[in-house]
């Protein structure tokens, strides 16, 4: 039986509210598929706005077997492309970011503009047309200070992502702050151990004592389970959209992207040991109020935020085989902070550091018990794990149909 129909199977097959069978976590047939019929065909989060502060800024990013360039040409604009050269398809940006006046593969310097196209091309025959030879363009959107790229010749409709989230985080300014900070590492699990982890703090008290000091563990906070009817979340609401700040639950219809505010513990209000401010000047101009919490935006496959009153911290999963992922984390501050005089580095850094760290081990230890002939799925806490349950769902419902179109799946094909 092939993967796909194996896939297919276990899927039709599965018990609702348990974890998956072993092979969605292990096998590298199964992470192919995971691969080619959601990371290919799907939007994904890949970096900031502020990353590419002028014309000729670049950032790379690899998605499984694609590598892309993301740069900011003349005109303001940010663009991405398949960064594979039109010659023999050597990279043409070979750095995980830098700054470039054209874009000039290494190997045999053909050099291409911001905007993609191929301007000088050495030594080739007379008649060679330049202009059937620029950069292969990559679908590429920008909202409030995040970038998106999808990879499909034809992607989703990226408006409704748009309409929902931008409200959240245009208050935010991010598309003006800075990076403070930035880390990868390697979890040695698979993406969705990494994301079933995020999605519930059943595991928190014994885990992260840090975090623990200002991130409440009610399962309410992230809005999945009872939120509605939490009367700490209500008020909480109320009191951020009188100060004009969107802060109710919405998640859309197919459970992909979402977006809520919750309140930090007593009287935080940042990610410290202490709940005091990291950072003494506000990470926007333009948000003000006292005590707003953090505002929490997730988009499956690639990302959760939080945003706060002085500073935020994004992560970006990117998925390396059916056992590694990378995880990375940036802090980002107000454009005119002063490390050493608005923050101290260590102290707006450490609790997340922490808390990365022992979420590592915790996906590590989880992806090794589960290569066990003894493992078989087991029931999640529907009192803490509703968030997990949730996520579940929503990859049996995106991968599932894509395994069956057109009889035998057909693959969408991808740009």
């Amino acid at each position: 039986m092939d993967a796909r129909n194996d896939m297919l199977r276990l899927l039709n097959g599965r018990k609702q509210g348990f974890s998956l069978e072993q092979p969605f976590y292990t096998d590298p047939d199964y992470f192919k598929l995971d691969m080619e019929l959601i990371w290919y065909r799907d939007w994904l989060f890949v970096g900031h706005d502020c990353e590419l502060p002028k014309p000729g800024s670049y950032i790379t990013v690899q998605i499984g077997d694609y590598p892309v360039v993301l740069v900011r040409d003349q005109k303001g604009n940010i663009n991405a492309f398949h960064n594979s050269c039109r010659h023999r398809g050597s990279r043409v940006c070979n750095t995980e970011k830098g700054t470039a006046a054209k874009l000039v593969c290494p190997y045999h310097q053909w050099t291409y503009e911001l905007d993609g196209r191929l301007l000088f091309a050495r030594q080739m025959a007379e008649g060679f047309d330049k202009s059937q030879f620029g950069l292969k363009p990559v679908a590429c959107e920008s909202v409030a200070g995040y970038i998106f790229i999808c990879l499909a010749k034809e992607p989703a409709d990226f408006a409704p992502m748009r309409a929902m989230i931008e409200p959240y985080l245009k208050p935010h300014r991010l598309s003006e702050a800075k990076i403070a900070f930035e880390s990868t590492i390697v979890e040695k699990g698979n993406w969705k151990l990494v994301w079933e982890n995020n999605r519930e703090c059943y595991h928190c008290a014994g885990n992260h004592p840090e975090l623990c000091k200002t991130f409440p563990e009610a399962p309410t906070v992230t809005g999945v389970q009872g939120a509605d009817s939490d009367p700490e979340m209500l008020a909480h609401w109320a009191k951020c959209e009188a100060a004009g700040l969107p802060s109710k639950f919405r998640i859309d219809p197919a459970g992909q992207y979402r977006a809520t505010r919750a309140p930090l513990l007593r009287d935080a209000v940042s990610y410290t040991m202490t709940g005091k401010r990291a950072v003494t000047k506000n990470l926007s101009d333009t948000v003000a109020a006292d005590r707003i919490g953090t505002l929490m935006h997730y988009h499956y496959p690639t990302t959760w935020n939080h945003i706060l009153i002085d500073h935020a911290v994004t992560f970006r999963v990117l998925p390396i085989s059916a056992t590694e992922t990378a995880v990375t984390t940036k802090w980002l501050v107000h454009k005119d902070a002063v490390e050493g005089v608005d923050y101290n580095l260590e102290e707006l850094t450490h609790v997340w550091t922490e808390t990365n760290d022992q979420d590592r081990r915790i996906v590590e230890e989880n992806a090794f018990g589960i290569l066990s002939p003894a493992y078989e799925p087991g029931p999640y806490s529907e009192l803490h794990e509703g968030g997990v349950i949730q996520f579940v769902e929503w990859y049996a419902a995106f991968i599932g149909p894509r395994l069956t179109e057109g009889g035998r799946p057909a693959l969408r094909s991808v740009a």
